[in-house]
């Protein structure tokens, strides 16, 4: 059931990005008297799920859900119709219109992409407001990575001041740390002193070569949220609500000292704990890869607050998250150039697991308004066969007053169609490695 809504959400959100994109093309299209041939939702390869023509354009719904495209007389794209190039121009043809048309005509999908962000992520704030958590609303502090103690920091830490403000959200320090260029972290220590500690400039490039995405996280107080079913912890008789107080003799307060001892524990386990005022103890066997099949919550240790905005006080917060948005998304895609970016790559089962596993309104607008976004910037890249690689040919035609020849835009056309299989072939594959090996 968690799969099916999952890829419910998924297919909804991606169908909606790929007509609205498809849209940015198609409407400047025909304002500008362009010949639209198609306009299909996913690819339509030998087989079309539905069609149907309406005047000159045939609509219609494609088998291979890969994305979707608008077929434009006169222009050489996913479809290669290179029979057609050879013909005269005809007036309605898309080469034979300005390069200013053109270049608007091949940019319109991707100003829907970012136009779309934006006001998704004004809605947003409209309909739900926006939920932070205050400094020192964290009971407990953080628990550090042993890689940023080395810094000075100490479990139990409280971060007050991102680069000397007082942040919105202290729960964001993991993302502000890694992508937007934190040299300082105020903290008040668990003992009540309090220091400011000097972060390195390539802080970020240190967490993703050490695999340390989340240096802090949320410590709380080591009681079971979720106990998973035909899990070792089920068969050992722990429960819901059931209070960690010790390991193998070792004392545990906090989950993370809980989740610690299990990590290095070698053999079976003895777990003491409180249930109902009584003190219990229990034997578990870890699974090969240490987990036991218990969760814990994070909102146990946090007092988040919540404010409503009002619908012109909702643009500004909109335009603020989407521009983040984009910043952060540019300042990670370094990353993907790296030999360790190249196994990071998510497909299809990647970005389906982002949406939640039960339906909520908020998280979907929300995953569709940052996908929007990524889909605006990808589509941006200068690669043949990408908005951005007909957009740079555009452009050297109206700087260089040269328009490049058919043939040259063919073959880089089947240049950036072969380089864009080979990033889906490594992304998906990426994505089935990663689930075969949860199996074995």
């Amino acid at each position: 059931m968690e799969i099916l809504i999952k890829a419910t959400q998924f297919i909804l959100s991606l169908s909606f990005l790929i007509v609205l994109h498809e849209l940015g093309h198609f409407i400047p299209a025909k304002l500008f008297k362009t010949r639209v041939e198609k306009f299909y939702l996913f690819f339509d390869y030998k087989i079309s799920l539905f069609k149907k023509k309406i005047g000159e354009t045939e609509y219609g719904i494609g088998w291979i859900p890969l994305g979707g495209y608008v077929k434009i007389s006169g222009m050489i794209d996913e479809s290669m119709d290179t029979e057609q190039m050879k013909q005269p121009a005809q007036p309605w043809e898309f080469r034979s219109k300005p390069a200013w048309q053109r270049l608007i005509i091949m940019l319109g999908g991707v100003v829907v992409n970012f136009i779309l962000g934006i006001v998704i992520y004004i809605m947003i704030t409209f309909a739900w407001g926006v939920e932070f958590v205050k400094p020192l609303d964290i009971k407990h502090g953080f628990a550090v990575n042993e890689l940023f103690k080395e810094y000075g920091f100490r479990d139990g830490d409280k971060i007050t001041k991102f680069n000397g403000e007082e942040p919105l959200d202290a729960t964001d320090i993991n993302k502000h740390l890694f992508l937007r260029g934190i040299t300082s972290l105020d903290v008040l220590h668990e003992d009540g002193t309090s220091e400011t500690i000097n972060i390195p400039e390539d802080i970020g490039s240190t967490m993703w070569a050490n695999g340390v995405m989340e240096p802090f996280t949320v410590r709380t107080e080591a009681v079971i949220d979720t106990v998973v079913t035909d899990s070792p912890a089920e068969k050992a008789g722990l429960l819901k609500y059931d209070k960690i107080t010790s390991v193998n003799g070792t004392p545990v307060t906090y989950w993370q000292e809980f989740t610690n001892l299990i990590l290095n524990s070698k053999e079976d386990i003895n777990v003491t704990f409180e249930r109902d005022g009584l003190t219990k103890n229990t034997t578990i066997s870890p699974r090969d890869d240490k987990t036991i099949g218990v969760s814990n919550s994070k909102l146990r240790g946090i007092t988040i607050q919540h404010k409503d905005y009002s619908f012109f006080e909702s643009i500004s917060i909109g335009n603020s998250l989407a521009i983040w948005t984009l910043k952060d998304y540019i300042t990670q895609f370094k990353y993907v150039f790296t030999k360790k970016g190249a196994t990071s790559i998510g497909g299809f089962i990647a970005i389906g697991n982002i949406f939640p596993a039960t339906w909520s309104w908020q998280a979907f607008w929300s995953i569709t308004a940052f996908l929007s976004i990524m889909l605006g910037f990808m589509n941006l890249l200068p690669i043949p066969a990408l908005d951005g690689g007909h957009v740079v040919f555009t452009l050297f035609e109206m700087i260089t007053g040269r328009k490049p020849n058919d043939k040259f835009l063919e073959y880089a056309q089947i240049t950036g169609f072969i380089l864009l299989i080979g990033l889906l072939l490594l992304a998906n594959g990426n994505d089935v490695v990663k689930l075969i090996s949860k199996f074995f």
